[in-house]
């Protein structure tokens, strides 16, 4: 019987805890270290099936805070009074409208991640489009001083992409969360101060 390489020590943790993936442990790492998400904060989460991050952040803002998720496909097994979720593809979403009906948010996480194709010239390139897409809803709907996080691959444009974030944003960080799967080219970007 073949071992299934994707259930490492981060997934079977993840089980026992109760949280719907082991991506939680990026974000609980980046929250800790850069101070992300404060009690009562309002979160966007693109991207945001299976809903490990949204789940993390409805615990950590608490019973005052709210996260929106927006994706493609529903986290089915995610359900709590203050969470949003948005079913829709980032390109298409009507940003205006968006910031509208969601209001002004604290914090946005973008987990988003392309349909890989294995060769890493387009993977890099559809990651940085994605990151860029974020980016944008995050300058719509973001309060003065909210917080950016956007994962994207290694490679590329990624000095350009982080030269845009840091215009916008006062202190700018790259990022490589410990529970990251070895041969992976995600690094995740943090703004912090939306200015």
């Amino acid at each position: 019987m073949q071992k299934n390489t994707w259930d490492d020590h981060y997934a079977r943790r993840a089980r026992e805890e109760n949280w719907l993936a082991r991506s939680v442990y990026k974000l609980q790492e980046i929250d800790r270290r850069f101070k992300i998400i404060r009690k009562g904060n309002r979160i966007l989460d693109l991207g945001c099936y299976p809903g490990s991050w949204s789940q993390y952040a409805l615990r950590t803002a608490g019973p005052q805070g709210h996260v929106a998720g927006i994706d493609l496909k529903k986290p089915e097994r995610l359900s709590a009074l203050k969470f949003q979720f948005i079913q829709a593809d980032i390109f298409s979403i009507d940003i205006q409208t968006l910031q509208q009906n969601l209001g002004p948010r604290d914090v946005v996480l973008s987990d988003l991640a392309p349909q890989t194709t294995g060769a890493p010239a387009t993977d890099t390139s559809r990651s940085l489009a994605l990151s860029e897409q974020a980016l944008k809803i995050a300058e719509a709907v973001l309060e003065r001083s909210g917080r950016f996080v956007c994962k994207l691959f290694e490679g590329g444009e990624i000095k350009d992409f982080q030269a845009s974030v840091a215009d916008r944003f006062e202190r700018v960080r790259l990022f490589r969360p410990q529970a990251t799967r070895k041969r992976s080219r995600e690094i995740y970007l943090i703004g912090m101060g939306f200015t």
